[in-house]
């Protein structure tokens, strides 16, 4: 008769199992765990000692860390999902070592810490540069219209603001006299429906587009403001051209002063200016305005997430941000990542780039990106720095090279010209066939394995930080991967 293995669920151990006999060696918890010791979590320590010690004691930092890393490798973003892990999880439960973190807890810690957990990509992707992951041959550089927390159903035009708000208050009205006709019929018992409700639901319709309206009107009038003070400065600059009459150099002066006073016309006198931002590099996208300032009828805001923009993603318009990747070729380690609302590619490059050498302290031999970045202004950054740029002028097949064989138009610039001229060369084209099999791969990693197909939060700055934060698990998995199979060749050495 055929026997089976001993099978009794509730009998319990003898002696308590050691949480390091619950996953098997090598296990990407305990590669998490190893790793928190060598990373500086000084950032977020001190904002936790500097709490009110009294009450209730905190949660490890150091626990909370390696439960956010571990989730976002893993694919596991909502709060929620990640309490419910901790008990039902084997890895999450060896990570937060038995503890039951409640998801408000972890919300709130994640919310709080998203700038420092952010800052961890740097020394991972140093970690990796350590294990010789890094190599910066050729470094591609791609975005992707990531969705953003908000619905694109819920963004208004100013025209259509314009045209609602005369509806509502014709509405208004017209539920007033019906109040009213309802007061002076009410004995007739005309019904028990009162309108009261209405009149107030369309009354805070009423408030909440009149502060989208003014938060519109003030972003595009601060827009036109920091463009005219920009034609100041290029102006100032033009008159230091010694070869300028002294008559043009004072018309221009003038010109400077004349714009000034009209970017202190949009000034806003009771508040502060912003402070200096550290994306401040990164395009940011303006809704259209006139040069009054004033927004145009197609200006958009959007009324849950205004940061946000609608923006084109496999033909479908959805409500979205612009995430941008740098990555090296040799195992595909994400070397830059950032994320503003501005659709169109081609004024990354220059800020994509100087991160790149910002956070390798080196720069790359090759830089290739698609036909969205190319300007002058790009290639000549890159060749300032040291880096060989292939940026594609036009379509072209997926081998990189050109569809057509048309010659250039004559008001192509000469930047464009020899782009392309490179880019036909064997050398060129063996480097630009490179691109598509270097970048593409890790969104696709990102988006598929690990199911990030939206923001989680509101706002480009918290947006930002939760991209970087993607990016640091993604080589976080890359380092754990090269160290897994470092380990059999050690074994074997021995």
């Amino acid at each position: 008769m055929k026997t089976f293995r001993p099978y009794s669920p509730e009998q319990s151990y003898l002696l308590p199992p050691s949480p390091r006999e619950w996953l098997p060696k090598g296990h990407l918890a305990f590669f998490i765990l190893g790793l928190l010791d060598e990373l500086d979590l000084g950032a977020i320590e001190r904002v936790v000692h500097a709490k009110d010690p009294r009450g209730e004691k905190a949660y490890s930092p150091t626990m909370m860390t390696s439960l956010l890393l571990y989730a976002y490798a893993t694919g596991v973003y909502s709060s929620r999902r990640i309490e419910r892990a901790c008990v039902e999880d084997v890895a999450f439960r060896v990570l937060a070592s038995g503890e039951r973190p409640h998801f408000t807890t972890i919300n709130q810690f994640r919310g709080t810490h998203l700038e420092s957990l952010a800052g961890l990509f740097v020394q991972v992707l140093q970690a990796c540069q350590s294990e010789g992951l890094v190599k910066l041959g050729h470094v591609a550089i791609d975005g992707t219209k990531m969705k953003a927390n908000a619905s694109k159903h819920k963004a208004m035009s100013h025209d259509r603001m314009e045209k609602d708000e005369k509806r509502l208050r014709a509405e208004i009205q017209d539920w007033f006299e019906k109040a009213q006709a309802i007061d002076a019929a009410e004995d007739e018992a005309e019904g028990p429906y009162d309108p009261e409700e209405e009149i107030r639901r369309r009354k805070e319709r009423l408030e909440k587009m009149a502060r989208v309206k003014e938060a519109l009107k003030k972003e595009v009038a601060e827009a036109r403001a920091k463009r005219l003070r920009e034609q100041a400065e290029e102006l100032r600059q033009k008159t230091e051209n010694p070869t300028l009459s002294p008559q043009k150099r004072k018309e221009l002066g003038t010109l400077a002063k004349k714009r000034d006073h009209q970017a202190s016309l949009f000034d806003d006198d009771d508040q502060d200016p912003p402070p200096p931002s550290v994306d401040a590099d990164l395009p940011r996208n303006v809704p259209p305005h006139r040069p009054d300032g004033t927004p145009k009828p197609k200006a958009q805001r959007n009324f849950t997430d205004p940061d946000s923009r609608v923006m084109l993603r496999d033909g479908a318009w959805i409500q979205a941000y612009n995430a941008q990747a740098a990555v090296d070729e040799e195992h595909q380690i994400i070397v830059a990542a950032a994320v503003s609302n501005q659709g169109p590619d081609n004024e990354y490059f220059v800020p994509m780039l100087r991160r790149v050498v910002g956070n390798c302290d080196a720069v790359p031999e090759r830089v290739t990106a698609d036909s969205g970045y190319f300007s002058a202004a790009a290639v000549a950054f890159a060749e300032h720095v040291g880096a060989e740029p292939f940026i594609a002028v036009g379509k072209h097949h997926n081998d990189g090279s050109p569809n057509d064989g048309a010659p250039l138009p004559q008001h192509r610039s000469e930047a464009r010209v020899r782009m392309r001229a490179v880019l036909e060369t064997e050398r060129g084209h063996e480097a630009y066939a490179r691109r598509k099999a270097t970048v593409e791969p890790v969104f696709g990693q990102i988006r598929g394995p690990r199911r990030f197909g939206q923001f989680s939060f509101r706002g480009l700055f918290k947006n930002r930080c939760e991209w970087i934060l993607v990016c640091a698990t993604h080589n976080l998995l890359k380092l754990w991967r090269a160290a897994s199979r470092k380990q059999p060749q050690l074994a074997a050495a021995v």
